[in-house]
């Protein structure tokens, strides 16, 4: 399914078996492949019927300091209310393995295209993306 990306397998199943954590009033866990009622109901809340999880954290998978993933961060949340976006916190974190949690976004009603471009322009190897089914998929971006 993902053998034509440039990103290692393990790194791959990495991402697939993250849980992709949205705070705020409905918060609820995205697991890649598992549709999502709680999903759903956001999408329908606010009108839209997809959503990104989206992080500018740790490009390419290479751990940056705490400061760095904050200004990075900090960068993407800007950049979305500049796009008129609206998103929610939350974090990505895989159950088992040892690398720290991810601060991430929810982000309502974004194309995938832009998801894509998103993602591309903050160094992601991939992003999570969700349409009106509200089942969360792995998207790779290299």
């Amino acid at each position: 399914m993902f053998s034509d990306s440039t990103i290692p397998r393990e790194t791959i199943q990495a991402y697939l078996e993250t849980h992709y954590r949205v705070h705020g009033d409905t918060p609820t866990t995205l697991k890649v492949g598992e549709t999502n009622p709680a999903l759903s109901t956001l999408h329908k809340a606010h009108g839209s019927e997809c959503s990104a999880f989206i992080t500018a954290c740790n490009p390419f998978s290479q751990h940056s300091s705490d400061e760095l993933n904050a200004a990075r961060q900090q960068a993407l949340a800007d950049e979305l209310k500049q796009l008129g976006l609206t998103f929610i916190d939350g974090v990505g974190q895989h159950p088992s393995n040892n690398w720290p949690g991810e601060a991430s976004f929810l982000v309502r009603g974004v194309s995938l295209e832009l998801a894509k471009a998103l993602g591309t322009r903050y160094g992601q190897n991939a992003i999570v993306w969700s349409d009106a089914d509200a089942t969360p998929q792995l998207v790779l971006l290299r």
